[in-house]
């Protein structure tokens, strides 16, 4: 007798194996990534998604508090062919369901083949198929959480020195700590926000950058950082990663739509418009640019023509789709990073002159 059920939107229910009680919902999606499962798993931009594991065994390196993203793991419940006993207690510590024991070949084709789908599980002692079905009738939409950003961003302004060589403000809509680590690598004073944070405040705060993060769901629902892109459009350099570049590219005309099911993984090749370099990256969203507006785009997902990099020059705006900051890696597109702090320099010339 089974102690775990997922049921499934397309009308299935399947049986696996507990490996951290609870019942959940979410969103249904997959990884292809073989490594950083840490990293993954406490991404905000996972919050109120299911997320299952393409590859066999996850666990087999263990579990380090100093490989986070994040305070907390972020999906509502994970799903693998196998998980250590090890992330099974870090599942259960943080009251996260986890399920294994499943045919995730079999999930993984599924997304593939009729897109990310909204799901309902149920593990632990005496739970039942009608309890996964219980929750799956509970499921939302994604772009239906339109309060998802405050769900993740911080509750407090904080700062992060890096050598006060400039001020960026981050607006946290979600934001990695790899993104922060990234800047205060090169020198910057990271300024971390509040996606609900007023104009009035980042004036006060006169930084040299603004920087919008990653983060979770639908774009449209992050209205207030979109205000701020366009509060500050053509006043200072703006800089965005993954979900920053659809709110980003919004701001400017723009729109964005959702995904089939969306780029997850560590492998997709991009290609610079201009160096017609490919370079590997790490990506995790459902959502992408349709439009890029008053934009430019620099750069393209190889495999599906999707818009990976944002520029316009005069303005000082650049954005990735995709994470150069992502742990474990791959690092090809950690230039990014520099190229955000030269538009510092390039703005206080202007401003020189």
């Amino acid at each position: 007798m089974s102690d775990a059920y997922i049921a499934l939107a397309d009308g299935r229910v399947l049986e696996a194996r507990c490996r951290a009680p609870g019942t959940t919902r979410g969103e249904l999606v997959f990884t292809t990534a073989y490594t950083g499962y840490e990293e993954s798993l406490t991404d905000p931009s996972y919050e109120e998604q299911v997320l299952t594991f393409s590859y066999t065994l996850i666990g087999n390196y263990g579990v380090r508090a100093d490989r986070f993203e994040s305070s907390r793991i972020h999906p509502r419940a994970a799903i693998a062919r196998e998980f250590t006993d090890e992330m099974a207690t870090w599942f259960e510590s943080e009251g996260v369901p986890a399920i294994d024991h499943i045919e995730t070949r079999d999930l993984v084709t599924s997304i593939r083949e009729d897109g990310a789908m909204k799901c309902g599980i149920a593990a632990g002692e005496d739970v039942t198929p009608e309890d996964a079905k219980a929750e799956l009738a509970e499921c939302k939409e994604m772009s239906d959480h339109t309060e998802i950003g405050q769900q993740v961003t911080t509750t407090e302004t904080t700062v992060h020195r890096g050598g006060g060589e400039a001020d960026v403000a981050l607006i946290d809509c979600g934001a990695k700590g790899s993104i922060i680590d990234s800047l205060t690598e090169r020198g910057a004073d990271v300024h971390v926000l509040s996606c609900q944070t007023a104009a009035e405040e980042i004036r006060e705060l006169d930084p040299d950058v603004l920087f919008i993060s990653n983060g979770p769901g639908d774009p449209a629902n992050f209205q207030n950082t979109q205000s701020l892109v366009e509060e500050f459009a053509g006043e200072l350099p703006i800089a965005g990663i993954c979900l920053g570049q659809q709110i980003v590219a919004r701001a400017f005309g723009g729109d964005t739509e959702k995904m089939a099911f969306g780029h997850r993984g560590v492998n997709q090749p991009v290609i610079d418009l201009d160096t017609k370099q490919v370079v590997m990256t790490t990506q995790n969203h459902g959502y992408t640019v349709s439009d890029p507006g008053d934009l430019e785009v620099t750069q393209r997902n190889v495999n599906d023509d999707t818009a990976e990099g944002l520029a316009d020059d005069e303005r000082g705006i650049i954005t990735r789709q995709y994470h150069p900051e992502a742990n474990p890696g791959p690092h090809d597109s950690l230039g990014f990073f520099d190229d955000v702090l030269a538009m510092v320099d390039t703005q206080s010339a202007v401003t020189a002159d």
